[in-house]
């Protein structure tokens, strides 16, 4: 053994019997990996000690003993997930996982939203918070060791230090660990202003402890006449917040009023002004100084009582008064502390995001800990980088051709490929954190119509839908009227009808003539599903809805729409606009016929009164039940994979095929023949235009 057994004593003797040898199983195991005397990183059993001060648990504590990174590369591996389980295995893989993010740049330094957008996508990638909290403790040791290593290396950790890890320390509260980040940090960034600050508060270091303790106890004592019960301590300065706030007021360091500070919480709003009166009546304070921010709250919400006094020999102490309540809030609210330390544009979804965090990290159960983290923090969120290394913030679900879009409209209008990680993939695919996408384009092009089109699953971004309308809305009407006029040919050669009563479907769409329609459906104001839930095909007619009594049209519309997802609730279509499937809906709250369904478009719906907006309620179509047979043929130019490809579309969309017939050709071209059951013209023409885009696809229609 080439360690000696004291450390591993210290680390067990905290343990029950039974967990300590589990842990001395882990320092077996580290005790294996050979020697390496140019190896100057923190090891692990050193990151273990350190973390008892934070009173982890024995996951926390395998985990952060089997996340050595010289254990990956012992021979033979070791199997984690068998000696300590699976929850262990998981904990180190997401240690290594951050160990592996090599994103940062210098640059970023420079580039606040993009430093901000790292530090999200850090905590997206881990699965538990305590890995979180290893990695910032392997990062304190690393910091303190740090003269060991080259000039350049100091520059470059002290400078990521500052800029990703200390706010991540910040935002969960870890006070202790912040303040050690970023002194290190500081030390090796600006050597000169840290031993200049370090030096003038070690000379004046017991001074200031006599200020500060004869302070609290004339207050306490004269506070215990009035029968107010407080806590009040100290709150030290740290090197790095002084030389920010020397910055900031441009003052030295004799001249800054909050060296020596003083917190104190009482019980409720009347102590806190009863308590001011008290401090100020014992000490004279300096007005401009003085700030109420419970009854003038900062912008974020934060509460407190500060002002500023000077003691009988002339020091400044800044005070500060607030309620527990209030302290609580600004510890774990929207207005938590980093909040407005750190500067830039509140975000509640952020600020909710780092709420949880804190609470989980407090969390005495540490399995609801770790399971609350994965579900409840980042989850709607996933961030990706560009070729050159930009992070990019999108939208969970988001996909290539979102990424083009949130870089550029023009580039989004002109994407016609993507590749992530170097590898071709199509523009609907799912992208997931960490990856790095590159776009293909055309020199020039526009957006297809399909893209916009939800069940096709081209675009998840609200904003690059509305690039892809606007871009069409801003076509030339003459433009719009001929792609208006393809898109429908197209339409009615699919679903296999030969030609449509312009008049009846423009009156269907409240267009006052043709033009006006063709332009609409050119504009992408009406979508293609809304063209075929209008067409009527044989085999797919299914009885009438009746909407002559109310009685009908509640039952018709139960079975037919999803009240915000909700199947079977009572609901109407309303007589004043008659949807019909295919037409864009909403609901509204009635108070004597539940909800009723109108068109989007509706006259009553477009100026409905604002106080009466409230009212409306998401509804969707529903789908009936595959009950019609359709045959359908496809045309493609290769016949390799094409019945596999057709049949994993028709899969996912849960539809059946009663017959598939294929006959491929000499020059390597296909025709499949299928027939396949569907609910109604909606979903046959959603269907056929999935097809539609799978490689090699010629043409899709339903065959006469």
């Amino acid at each position: 053994m080439k360690k000696s057994l004291a450390p591993k004593t210290v680390l067990t003797s905290q343990f029950s019997t039974a967990d300590a040898q589990i842990i001395d199983q882990a320092v077996k195991i580290i005790d294996l990996i050979p020697e390496d005397l140019h190896y100057d990183r923190p090891q692990s059993i050193q990151v273990a000690l350190f973390l008892l001060d934070f009173k982890v648990d024995l996951t926390t504590i395998l985990a952060t003993l089997l996340s050595d990174p010289r254990i990956v590369n012992m021979n033979p591996p070791i199997n984690i997930a068998k000696h300590f389980g699976n929850k262990v295995a998981t904990l180190v893989e997401n240690v290594h996982s951050l160990n592996r993010s090599t994103i940062y740049s210098t640059d970023m330094a420079e580039q606040p939203n993009q430093t901000e957008i790292l530090r999200r996508m850090l905590l997206s990638m881990t699965q538990d918070i305590r890995a979180v909290l290893i990695k910032l403790a392997y990062r304190t040791l690393r910091l303190r060791n740090l003269s060991k290593e080259p000039t350049e290396t100091q520059l470059f950790i002290a400078q990521e230090t500052l800029d990703i890890y200390a706010p991540i320390t910040n935002r969960l509260g870890i006070h202790q660990l912040k303040w050690e980040l970023e002194d290190l940090a500081f030390r090796y960034l600006n050597p000169q202003s840290y031993r200049s600050i370090a030096k003038s508060l070690a000379n004046n270091r017991v001074h200031r402890e006599l200020c500060i303790n004869h302070f609290i106890d004339l207050l306490h004592s004269t506070l215990a006449l009035e029968s107010i019960p407080c806590h009040i301590s100290g709150r030290p300065k740290h090197i790095y917040s002084i030389w920010r706030k020397m910055q900031l007021k441009k003052l030295s360091i004799d001249e800054l009023f909050d060296l020596l500070a003083v917190r104190i919480i009482v019980s409720n709003l009347t102590e806190c002004y009863t308590v001011l009166g008290v401090v100020h009546s014992l000490w004279q304070y300096i007005p401009k100084e003085f700030d109420d921010y419970i009854a003038n709250p900062k912008n974020n919400g934060y509460q407190s009582l500060h002002t500023v006094i000077l003691d009988m020999e002339g020091n400044r102490i800044e005070v500060q008064i607030r309620t527990q309540a209030m302290h609580d809030f600004a510890e774990l609210g929207v207005a938590a502390h980093w909040s407005y330390k750190e500067g830039g544009k509140q975000n509640p979804a952020l600020d909710k995001n780092i709420t949880q965090l804190r609470k989980l990290l407090e969390e005495n159960n540490n399995e609801t800990l770790a399971d609350s983290f994965n579900n409840e923090l980042f989850n709607d969120r996933v961030y990706v980088l560009s070729p050159k290394g930009k992070l990019v913030d999108l939208v969970k679900g988001a996909t290539p051709l979102d990424f083009a879009y949130a870089i550029h409209s023009d580039i989004g209008h002109r994407c016609r490929g993507a590749k992530v990680n170097g590898r071709i993939v199509p523009l609907t695919y799912k992208l997931k954190s960490g990856e790095r996408v590159e776009v293909l384009t055309a020199k020039s092009g526009e957006p297809n119509h399909n893209w916009i089109d939800p069940h096709l699953g081209y675009l998840k971004s609200s904003r690059a839908i509305s690039k892809v309308k606007s871009w069409f809305k801003n076509q030339q009407q003459s433009d719009n009227m001929a792609t208006g006029k393809s898109i429908l040919d197209k339409e009615l050669q699919r679903l296999g009808l030969k030609s449509a009563n312009l008049n009846e479907l423009a009156k269907h769409f409240h267009q006052p003539d043709t033009d006006k329609l063709l332009e609409a459906i050119g504009r992408s104001d009406i979508n293609h599903r809304q063209l075929a839930a209008f067409f009527k095909i044989p085999e797919l007619q299914a009885a009438p809805l009746s909407l002559t009594k109310n009685k009908a049209a509640s039952t018709s519309a139960k079975s037919l729409v999803a009240v915000d997802g909700i199947d079977n609730v009572l609901s109407s279509f309303a007589l004043c606009c008659k949807p019909v499937q295919g037409n864009a809906i909403i609901g509204y709250i009635s108070h004597h016929k539940g909800i009723t369904i109108h068109r989007q478009d509706c006259d009553n719906i477009v100026h409905l009164a604002p106080e009466k907006q409230a009212q409306l309620i998401r509804v969707d179509w529903t789908l009936q039940k595959s009950n019609f047979t359709v045959p359908i043929s496809i045309n493609a130019f290769n016949g390799q994979n094409l019945l596999n490809h057709v049949t994993q579309v028709l899969s996912h969309a849960k539809i059946h095929i009663g017959s598939a017939t294929l006959n491929t050709h000499a020059d390597f071209s296909a025709t499949l023949e299928l027939t396949i059951q569907v609910g109604n013209i909606n979903q046959l023409s959603q269907v056929l235009s999935k097809i539609a885009q799978l490689p090699h696809i010629i043409d899709v229609k339903r065959k006469i």
